[in-house]
């Protein structure tokens, strides 16, 4: 299939589902206490931007989510290049880097609040903790596979270790460590929507929560339709950077 009609088919998709998901209900396949109706979720949002403050929690969520990811990508490349340029300590902190990852670090959020309270830093080092392993992980596997060739090279012209890494070793790398950056972006957002969630924190996955409480179906998707949004938003614009990187 062709760019133009894949394109077309994937803004045509989202409507003809909503579209059939409308009928469903209204003919009783599907209960409308369980899923309310689509045209009732988009009558939703107008009352949110207004009475719910919408487009601030939006933002509000858009700037840690950015603060998250900046410190992610930071942390995690040098945390990787530290684990590649000392091999043996890779080596053995790999397994437990990867098990970190497997972890449910949702569990722990109560351990942020002890550390930092009850506010935007606890959510932030809450995200970038979530976000670390995949940075870490793909940043060690980049920098120790880059091809020798290009290490003698350097090595012959005389250049220093700063100008080997920066010059050499990580724009070779740079393809496998943005696909980390690319999974710690997304793993950040989770985390973070989860804790604004679970604690009614603020931001979209607050009023998530805020609106569950008050069981009104139809606001609280119109809600999340703003969070599928965000998460769709950040992977676009990462699916482009890696592109233009490649």
């Amino acid at each position: 299939m062709r760019p133009s009609g894949a394109l077309v088919t994937g803004i045509i998709t989202p409507f003809l589902f909503l579209y059939l998901l409308e009928l469903a209900i209204g003919a009783g396949l599907i209960s409308r206490f369980a899923v309310p109706f689509p045209s009732d979720v988009l009558a939703a949002i107008p009352g949110l931007v207004r009475d719910n403050n919408l487009l601030g929690r939006f933002a509000s969520t858009l700037g840690m989510a950015s603060l998250a990811g900046l410190l992610i990508c930071t942390l995690g490349v040098a945390l990787g290049a530290f684990l590649a340029r000392f091999r043996r300590i890779g080596i053995a902190a790999e397994p437990l880097v990867g098990a970190f990852a497997a972890s449910p670090m949702v569990l722990a959020y109560a351990l942020f609040l002890v550390f930092f309270g009850r506010n935007f830093v606890a959510a932030v080092a809450f995200a970038v903790v979530g976000g670390l392993p995949p940075v870490i992980l793909k940043t060690r596997e980049g920098l120790s596979t880059v091809r020798p060739v290009f290490l003698n090279v350097g090595r012959s012209l005389g250049i220093s270790s700063r100008q080997m890494f920066f010059k050499i070793e990580l724009p070779a790398a740079l393809p496998t460590i943005f696909t980390g950056v690319r999974l710690g972006f997304v793993f950040g957002l989770i985390h973070l929507i989860a804790f604004e969630f679970l604690l009614n924190f603020g931001g979209l996955g607050g009023l998530v929560a805020e609106l569950a409480e008050l069981y009104n179906p139809p606001a609280t998707m119109a809600a999340m339709l703003f969070v599928i949004g965000l998460s769709a938003m950040v992977f676009f614009v990462l699916e482009r950077a890696q592109r233009w990187i490649r």
